[in-house]
């Protein structure tokens, strides 16, 4: 219940903009953690920082939509607008587990090539650059792919 509501209004009404914001940021800054070396100690925080963060608001609003989700449910939501929510909800899922992961790698990233001055040999900076930019198109797509049919939901004619 702690993600059902707050005064009211549903929590996933809140919290999805974070979502919208850090995990597109998080894509962004480390593909440019991974392939611009002479950046990684500038960013290397900025991205440590939105390894976590972004997992986080896109974990919360998952959870939050999850909820909102039974609501409607329970009060009888059914036809067009259930399968636009349903295709909603897959695509949420996919995004969390997305950030989540590309989170992890990128914080491992950054620990590793802080820790040490020489950096990584280069097969693992070029293997980790590669995860890293496959992770951040899919987390990119999937955020999308999420705002978009959660927009049609809520704005859409169906």
């Amino acid at each position: 219940m702690v993600f059902d509501q707050v005064n009211g209004l549903p929590v996933h009404i809140l919290v999805l903009h974070a979502a919208v914001i850090f995990v597109p940021l998080l894509a962004l800054g480390s593909v440019v953690y991974a392939l611009v070396k002479p950046w990684r100690a500038k960013i290397g925080w900025a991205v440590a920082l939105l390894a976590v963060v972004a997992p986080i608001s896109a974990t919360v609003s998952k959870l939050s939509g999850t909820e909102l989700y039974n609501r409607l449910l329970s009060q009888g939501m059914s036809g067009p607008g259930k399968v636009i929510l349903d295709d909603h909800m897959n695509y949420g899922t996919i995004t969390m587990w997305l950030s989540i992961a590309l989170g992890v790698v990128s914080l491992v990233l950054v620990v590793l090539t802080s820790r040490s001055g020489a950096g990584l040999p280069k097969v693992a900076d070029l293997a980790s650059a590669v995860v890293i930019v496959v992770l951040a198109v899919l987390t990119g797509y999937y955020i999308f792919e999420t705002g978009d049919s959660g927009a049609t939901a809520v704005w859409g004619t169906y």
